[in-house]
């Protein structure tokens, strides 16, 4: 099958790191290395990961059960602050798949598994280690305990970040090192050439060698899929950030005063000031606010 057929038999746009760590044994490393675990027997896993659960043309990348834990992995190449929901949706069908319903009306207590969320960036935008959001930071009106809350945690995984995760799983340290030459690459030439021009320098330096052999055709389809989405994001985003510059310039204000009200817009948000209060005495709209706390 050749790269064009691959892109356009898919369901859905797959990414290179659910192809790596759809592997178990891959996974358990992963696993291992951001648990600080050392289990060894890659069937300790329970993939559970929902195969009909699609959200704009992506899937969750994976999910896992292990030592009474759910695990929602996920993979991000551009920063996005509404994981927390998306992982509201996709949490509640996999209870809704691991309960059975007719216990739920029981007096006994049904246990669940306890869920874990959790990030892996490798976009340009966030230069953290890690961060994190939390469902609460959409809440309209913002509450110190709030009754509903999810937490995702997002880890860096381009070359130079969280070194000790990287240290501890080979797998996704090369998994940034193929990434890194893809981008190098990109700077001299045309997406499709750099992305094949990275695949056969690991193979040559036996970075993800075995993986890329057997799946040569399909991580270059993938890849140029992944690039292409991450490109047009930035380009939305772009088109966002200036629009909300573009409101601000019509209102009369002065870039010095943007780049002030930006700056006292994300104290008060630190202190848990609602978004529409803060627009409110800023004066701006709330979805011109939104943009500068995201950018």
């Amino acid at each position: 099958m050749t790269e064009k057929n691959l892109k356009a038999n898919r369901n859905y746009k797959d990414t290179v790191f659910r192809m790596l760590f759809s592997d178990r044994k891959n996974l358990l490393s992963l696993y291992n290395a951001v648990n600080g675990t050392s289990y060894k027997n890659p069937e300790k896993l329970e993939i559970v990961t929902l195969e009909n659960a699609i959200y704009m043309g992506m899937k969750n990348d994976l999910a896992f059960i292990i030592a009474t834990n759910l695990f929602l992995y996920e993979h991000q190449s551009t920063y996005n602050p509404n994981m927390p929901l998306r992982d509201l949706f996709y949490i509640s069908s996999e209870y809704q798949k691991l309960v059975d319903h007719k216990s739920l009306y029981s007096s006994v207590l049904q246990k669940i598994p306890a869920p874990n969320f959790i990030v892996f960036y490798n976009g340009t935008e966030k230069k953290e280690d890690r961060w994190e959001n939390a469902l609460s930071d959409a809440y309209e009106t913002p509450d110190k305990e709030p009754r509903l809350e999810l937490k995702v945690l997002t880890l860096n995984m381009n070359e130079g970040h969280n070194k000790e995760l990287m240290e501890q799983c080979q797998t996704l340290r090369e998994y940034a090192k193929y990434f890194a030459l893809v981008r190098k690459y990109k700077k001299e030439m045309k997406l499709d050439a750099a992305v094949k021009c990275a695949v056969d320098e690991c193979i040559q330096s036996g970075i993800l060698a075995e993986f890329l052999k057997k799946n040569r055709a399909e991580v270059i389809a993938v890849s140029i899929f992944e690039y292409d989405k991450e490109e047009e994001e930035k380009k939305l985003r772009k088109a966002e950030y200036e629009a909300g510059y573009d409101d601000g310039k019509k209102l009369g204000i002065t870039e010095g005063e943007i780049r002030k009200a930006k700056e006292t817009a994300i104290e008060l948000t630190k202190v848990g000031m609602a978004k529409s209060q803060i627009a409110a005495i800023l004066k701006v709209n709330e979805n011109m606010l939104r943009q500068w706390l995201e950018k």
